[in-house]
């Protein structure tokens, strides 16, 4: 009976740590569910190459990378241009938006594949908003007065307003780099609407660039607000995966292992 009982003690021991156990677990994020994919968007006036300091750091954390190269010719364009690289990823994906980029990822991110949104300095229109309309609540930011059209409704962006309003606090190689490859925008994609915002249904995350001269920093603290991201706010202009890759980098691994 003795033997008995000191058995009876010792198994409620060990079903009490057990319990605690997973209890802790449960408390606690598994990496092996975290989120792997990750899809970057670009901006206008950019590319793929604008994530070229945030790429080889979150694939140095086990992480696989796609930066989508957009058409900037329509947002119907850059949506279905991010939507074929969801359609080829093996598993949950986590959107990462930079600009106007963030409009592609709110509409694309509707996609069942998507389980996270990380805007980064960018635009976050609601259902029948869209960049333009959302941008007029504000006066014009500083970057306003360097655009300029082509012939054919493409807006491109000066080299004064590229080195004044749009990278400046990078140095003067990488200012003349994305003066170089900025890719023109279609003026329409900007005016075109919302129709359905990922951000109301998905977690989000959004890193504020305090110092942005070419989108008001309050309409990217009231978006935050809105959808109730996880925020962090950073002093950096408008580029900020280029001025502080791994404060961009940090934001989108955290995010990769608590969205899904």
């Amino acid at each position: 009976m003795k033997s008995f009982g000191k058995f009876r003690v010792v198994l409620m021991a060990v079903l009490v740590l057990i319990g605690l156990s997973s209890l802790k677990a449960m408390g606690e994020t598994d990496p092996t569910n975290a989120v792997k994919n990750i899809i970057l968007v670009h901006g206008a006036w950019a590319d793929g190459s604008s994530w070229s300091k945030v790429i080889p750091l979150l694939e140095a954390r086990g992480l696989h990378v796609v930066a989508v190269q957009l058409p900037l010719t329509s947002l119907a364009d850059d949506v279905a241009a991010v939507k074929r690289a969801i359609e080829l990823q093996d598993g949950p994906v986590l959107l990462v938006g930079h600009s106007y980029g963030g409009a592609v990822v709110t509409e694309a991110g509707n996609d069942n594949k998507v389980v996270g949104l990380v805007y980064v300095a960018a635009f976050a229109p609601a259902e029948g908003e869209s960049v333009s309309s959302i941008s007029s609540q504000f006066p014009p930011p500083p970057i306003a007065v360097e655009l300029r059209a082509d012939p054919s409704g493409f807006v491109s962006v000066t080299q004064k307003g590229i080195w004044e309003d749009f990278a400046q606090d990078l140095s003067d190689s990488g200012k003349q780099l994305l003066t170089a490859t900025q890719g023109p925008i279609d003026a329409h994609s900007l005016g075109a609407n919302i129709k359905s915002a990922a951000w109301r249904t998905k977690p989000t995350a959004f890193v504020i660039a305090a110092d942005d001269r070419a989108i008001p920093p309050q309409l990217e603290r009231e978006e935050a607000a809105n959808m109730d991201a996880e925020t962090t706010v950073v002093d950096s202009s408008h580029v900020i995966m280029l001025s502080h890759p791994k404060t961009v980098a940090d934001v989108i691994e955290k995010e990769s292992r608590t969205a899904n």
